[in-house]
């Protein structure tokens, strides 16, 4: 039976970022490879009461584009409960580091819309550590309760980059680089932006701050945080949306700034569907595969 911790507050951001650059020092951070059979802590962390700060939410629309009204834009989840995530990635006895584990995939299932002045009660664990031809996945989720009600869900995947025993297999033909198609829109990102979002979401990870935090982790220059562009682009169809829906977004390469990128966006035929797509304008390889549903 999972542990629940109850938290009084959300953890602060200090303290989470201290423990994740500790937890990538040698000898007295987390071993930089995960084992196979390694296991997931059985704890689940809880925080209730959680109202939404409309100053943060105003901030988070501009830096998006989604609309401020009287319910949570879409991807708003991801926020709120991004330090609870952070919280049990920095826990010793969870394999995987925080810095350098990759965010790959994000599903976020809203059951209906959430009103900004709701009570909110967070629930989020970590489950089905597995192996990948890259590395080692894990899912974070996070459920969200108005009351004993479920509203949301949101499910975060990361890779944790190293060899397993998966790695030797066949691997599927890279596609070609070539130049895509006219857009239906075009995706302007550049640092001062990016700031915007990370100061808006509290996910201030070096990589997305300044070109010398990204170059410390292979990276040319600074690089747009995936859940930005995840927002960005669902605020073209945001509108036209059913109450409930589930966004699936899978990451490719990185959007690096300053850039401008395509975005193709198809409505599944006779339904209220969608599927989105952000490409490279030269090269055609993706950034951002999603569907709506």
């Amino acid at each position: 039976m999972a542990k629940t911790i109850a938290l009084k507050e959300f953890p602060g951001t200090g303290d989470i970022y201290r423990r994740a650059l500790i937890g990538m020092l040698p000898v007295i951070g987390k071993p930089g490879k995960v084992s196979a059979d390694a296991t997931l802590p059985d704890t689940e962390l809880t925080l209730s009461g959680v109202k939404v700060d409309l100053d943060q939410l105003a901030k988070y629309c501009a830096a998006t584009g989604q609309r401020f009204g009287d319910t949570l834009p879409l991807t708003f989840p991801f926020v709120l409960q991004f330090p609870l995530v952070m919280k049990l990635l920095v826990a010793g006895d969870f394999p995987l580091t925080a810095i350098g584990s990759v965010h790959i995939e994000n599903t976020i299932e809203r059951f209906r819309p959430i009103g900004v002045t709701e009570p909110l009660t967070i629930t989020t664990h970590a489950e089905n550590l597995r192996e990948h031809r890259k590395g080692m996945l894990v899912d974070v989720i996070s459920d969200f309760a108005v009351g004993h009600e479920p509203v949301a869900r949101q499910t975060a995947t990361f890779l944790s980059q190293q060899r397993t025993s998966l790695s030797g297999g066949p691997r599927p033909e890279a596609p070609k680089d070539h130049r895509p198609p006219p857009p239906d829109a075009k995706l302007k990102a550049d640092l001062g932006l990016i700031r915007q979002y990370a100061a808006a979401s509290g996910d201030r990870n070096p990589i997305h701050m300044s070109d010398l935090g990204a170059k410390a982790f292979g990276f040319p220059r600074a690089i747009a945080h995936g859940m930005w562009t995840a927002a960005r682009v669902v605020a073209n169809v945001e509108g036209r949306l059913a109450d409930k829906v589930t966004y699936n977004v899978r990451f490719g390469k990185p959007v690096i700034l300053p850039t401008t990128v395509n975005v193709y966006t198809e409505q599944v035929e006779g339904s209220g569907a969608f599927d989105i797509s952000v490409l490279n304008p030269k090269k055609g390889y993706p950034h951002l595969t999603a569907t709506l549903r």
